[in-house]
């Protein structure tokens, strides 16, 4: 039985709109700090060449090549000729495509009639390859977000506010070609350095996370989190419900948190693998497979998970962010003092109250400069209702809830009924149409 849970409170469209309210109060140096940030081009923070790839390839030659690359994302041109980009294709889109494929025996017609995309996937499978630009974004968090040569910080912001991880800058005019990518981590990045010469800015983030409203904190919690013997497929299926790109990993007996696992662990481990067998490994083994080559080099573990109070400033969260290379933080009620390990392994159960993601932060700059229209939660909110994994049932979708009883020590009692994934061999999980997971006919 998988033992998953999300601690959560779902989102009305009136508490997001008494967020955005609770920051409606600028501090009076904003109309500065937004006029220097008008002035530095996209270009200049740019920090990730484009590999472009066609649209015709197969999902396996698109893994590789990230793989081989050693890139975040791949750009598709469905011409060669033509410079203009089709679509992208990343690690979020991959997990969604291997959930798919180890979960096609969950898709009747009805559900096939109702997601046409998936159903050509199906249709591929069986005719031979794959083609990559039908899996372009189809975890949906990987949309494709151009930008012109001249566009500005704040230009980036209108964009990452609303979930969007990525941007491509066109190159100078005339020329049709492009110059990179910029992510939402560099542009998190050089806000911090203007922080650095800012003393206003850098005095403003010394707030704490609490007093800065964010909304993913306490009582708007949304925690998507599994239990360490649930499997590597059940996380994947989870991350891909549920709309996030990692999730938390909980001990099983006291429910402390242990680690975090994200789609890019997914597939530089599941895609090379040789056979089905680590989809159904537990994740406290997955844990020890994305560990263990740094571990055993330096005896250093470059995989910690880290935690932050309400309490702790957004400078103090920037700089964990930054300094672990994640994406977010957790947020925990009785976290450690700042000045202690921040490495969570000995905390109380049941502490897990929250996340801050780069997403939230970055749209808490957004409302500094006026944006219009920022909600961090709209994507997220819209994966989750057309998630192509929990549309094929709905009645099987993984929902969490927090208990108030339980008979563990904990005082968690997470339980769920969850069906046993179909094992088939396979020689690249989900790839090989002949052979993958789900896929085999």
């Amino acid at each position: 039985m998988s033992q998953t849970r999300r601690l959560s409170q779902s989102f009305t469209q009136s508490q997001v709109d008494s967020i955005s309210a609770s920051s409606a109060v600028l501090p009076p140096e904003s109309e500065v700090w937004t006029a220097r940030w008008n002035e530095v081009f996209a270009r200049d923070i740019i920090d990730s060449r484009i590999v472009t790839v066609s649209a015709e390839i197969s999902v396996e030659d698109a893994c590789d090549k990230l793989l081989s690359e050693d890139i975040p994302c791949l750009a598709i041109q469905a011409n060669q000729e033509i410079h203009e980009l089709s679509g992208l294709f990343d690690y979020a889109d991959v997990n969604a495509f291997l959930t798919l494929a180890a979960t096609k025996h969950r898709f009747g017609p009805e559900n096939l009639h109702d997601n046409p995309r998936v159903e050509d996937i199906f249709k591929a499978a069986k005719a031979g390859d794959v083609p990559v630009y039908i899996v372009s974004n189809l975890s949906e968090k990987n949309p494709l977000k151009v930008l012109p040569h001249d566009a500005t910080i704040i230009s980036l912001l209108e964009i990452f506010a609303k979930g969007t991880h990525r941007v491509v800058i066109r190159s100078s005019p005339p020329s049709t070609n492009y110059d990179g990518f910029v992510s939402d981590r560099r542009l998190l990045s050089w806000f911090a350095a203007f922080a650095e010469e800012t003393p206003s800015l850098r005095l403003f983030i010394s707030n704490s996370l609490r007093n800065l409203s964010f909304p993913l904190l306490n009582i708007f919690s949304s925690v998507v989190a599994t239990t360490s013997k649930s499997t590597v497929l059940e996380a994947m299926r989870l991350m891909s419900d549920e709309g996030v790109s990692s999730i938390a990993i909980l001990d099983d007996d006291v429910g402390t948190l242990l680690s975090a696992v994200s789609v890019t662990d997914i597939a530089k481990i599941v895609v090379p693998s040789q056979g089905n067998q680590i989809l159904h490994a537990p994740l406290h083994q997955f844990i020890s497979y994305i560990k263990d080559p740094d571990g055993s080099t330096d005896g250093v573990d470059k995989f910690p998970v880290y935690s932050v109070s309400p309490n702790s400033t957004l400078l103090y969260t920037i700089q964990k962010i930054l300094a672990t290379n994640a994406h977010r933080v957790f947020v925990m009620h009785e976290s450690s003092p700042e000045s202690c390990s921040p490495i969570v392994s000995s905390l109380s159960a049941g502490n897990l109250s929250g996340i801050v993601s780069i997403v939230d932060i970055l749209s808490l700059f957004a409302r500094l400069a006026n944006v219009q229209d920022v909600d961090p939660t709209r994507m997220q909110r819209h994966r989750r209702a057309s998630s192509v994994s929990s549309q094929s049932s709905r009645s099987d979708r993984i929902e969490f809830a927090r208990s108030r009883s339980s008979s563990r020590a904990s005082g968690v009692k997470i339980s769920i009924n969850q069906p046993k994934i179909q094992s088939t061999r396979t020689s690249v999980p989900g790839l090989d149409s002949s052979t993958s997971p789900g896929f085999k006919t």
